[in-house]
């Protein structure tokens, strides 16, 4: 049975959508920015049309970009690197669990209000029931991950050390940039949501430029661009 169209009952084409999308999610603009944006290319859409879209289509382009890359790749085991950030929520303090691998991928983002054990426990049970079990997994002293490794047999494979967690430190930092120009999150809900699909797309669009000649940097970069205009197309 063909899948339905969702972009059947939408006046706006789906390649502006796809763009709308793109700039809000992988650049640190606001809604306003990326309506000032479109303005100057000739495209004359509101700030709510932009958030609508993102809602929308935001969590299924990023189901679609994790599908294909567990399709064309195995997800990584041999080294994860495990850290969690502050999050303000009006004014309380939450925890953005984050997993990444060897290579600096996203695997998992997961929001707790606490940081102890049973927080660390879930986060970890369920990065492990999407990518498997690491051979090693680096993390900070925090000693909620010692016990929820204990419980789940895997403490031999932690490592912890000074500067041995700069992959997943260095990681937040777009996550920052985004979270300072959406001045900051309001419901833990959301706070989920867009920190999955910005995890989706800022693997998709990471081409590793400081490793990469200029040359295989841009052909990594216009084959990344091109299938993220072939998203939900079928």
């Amino acid at each position: 049975m063909p899948k339905s169209d969702p972009f059947r009952y939408f006046k706006t084409s789906r390649e502006i959508i796809r763009l709308a999308v793109m700039l809000y999610v992988r650049f640190p603009l606001s809604l306003r920015n990326v309506e000032d944006l479109l303005h100057e290319r000739g495209i004359d859409v509101s700030h709510e049309a932009v958030r609508f879209w993102w809602h929308r289509f935001g969590p299924m382009f990023a189901a679609e970009i994790r599908k294909r890359r567990i399709e064309g790749m195995k997800s990584s085991r041999w080294r994860w690197h495990l850290d969690e950030m502050f999050v303000k929520i009006n004014g309380e303090r939450h925890y953005l669990w984050r997993a990444v691998d060897h290579e600096g991928e996203v695997l998992e983002s997961f929001v707790t209000k606490s940081r102890d054990k049973k927080a660390a426990l879930k986060f970890l049970r369920k990065a492990m029931r999407k990518h498997g079990r690491p051979e090693v997994i680096v993390t900070d002293k925090l000693r909620s991950y010692g016990a929820a490794l204990r419980e789940i047999g895997a403490a031999h494979r932690r490592e912890t050390g000074r500067w041995l967690n700069n992959r997943a430190e260095n990681s937040h930092l777009p996550f920052r940039r985004r979270e300072r120009a959406m001045l900051r999150f309001r419901r833990m809900r959301s706070l989920q949501k867009f920190a999955a699909v910005h995890a989706s797309v800022f693997n998709h669009f990471n081409s590793e430029r400081s490793l990469n000649s200029r040359q295989i940097f841009k052909s990594h970069r216009a084959a990344a661009l091109a299938e993220w205009r072939g998203l939900c197309a079928e």
